[in-house]
């Protein structure tokens, strides 16, 4: 199983740079996208759907705002959208689809950096999404959590590590808590697959910093320890510009 995450920083303007057709060339059978900033009335969701997609969406109820999707080849056997709790489901934070043993989430972590704010916001919601996943492990223990998580994890994962160590995203107080994520049980697939490669995900439009790759590795897929012996491929396809992130690939053994 082939499965794309990619935070695409507006469908519309997506589809635009033909992402729609790349899709149909790469044809992965599973894709999760973050930051839709837009609901179904806004494009045609049928050019995925006409493409052999079952679509799930998640918009916010914020215009230009936020919002995931989850497009499968197969046709889920559970759908859920949102968490069930309006403070963060308004925003459009999370789809889960189960596949026989597999349960897949579409997730975007919300970003703190617009200011102290939004960074509570942040961490409030980083709480309660752990306890959501110990809870959910117990009914579904084969996960794979595809999206932006907005967190990079190590020094290895942020261009410069001193100078951003304040920064919203390489805080020590987030990095802490994706080791404490991680230790519920999950594999960062890139990482297990690229133990020593300094690539990214998510570059700032400004001052040039993807032509200079000065980057951060905020988008993940995570998958539980229980089928990490599964794991085929994970990349970060860098050369692939849609949107200020790149698509991250994970391939599974079925």
């Amino acid at each position: 199983m082939r499965i794309l995450s990619y935070n695409i920083n507006g469908i519309r303007a997506a589809l635009n740079k033909d992402i729609h057709q790349w899709f149909t060339e790469v044809q992965p059978d599973m894709i999760c996208l973050q930051e839709l900033k837009a609901d179904q009335s806004q494009f045609d969701p049928s050019l995925f759907e006409n493409s052999g997609y079952h679509c799930l969406w998640h918009s916010a109820e914020k215009k230009g705002y936020s919002g995931v999707a989850l497009l499968s080849k197969k046709k889920a056997d559970k759908v859920s959208i949102g968490f069930g709790k309006s403070l963060y489901d308004r925003e459009g934070r999370v789809i889960r689809a189960d596949f026989g043993d597999i349960t897949q989430l579409s997730l975007y972590i919300p970003s703190g950096s617009s200011g102290n704010e939004r960074q509570d916001f942040k961490m409030e919601f980083l709480g309660f999404f752990l306890e959501w996943v110990r809870k959910l492990m117990k009914e579904r223990p084969n996960l794979i959590i595809s999206g932006d998580f907005n967190i990079c994890h190590q020094a290895i994962d942020i261009h410069d590590p001193v100078r951003n160590a304040t920064s919203s995203g390489f805080l020590p107080e987030e990095r802490e808590w994706m080791s404490d994520f991680i230790k519920l049980g999950f594999t960062d697939s890139f990482r297990f697959m690229n133990p020593g490669i300094k690539k990214y995900s998510w570059w700032s439009y400004r001052a040039r910093a993807r032509e200079k790759n000065l980057g951060w590795r905020i988008d993940y897929n995570m998958i539980s320890n229980t089928i990490q012996n599964r794991i085929l491929k994970a990349e970060l396809w860098n050369e692939v510009v849609h949107s200020d992130h790149c698509p991250v690939f994970l391939e599974i053994a079925d």
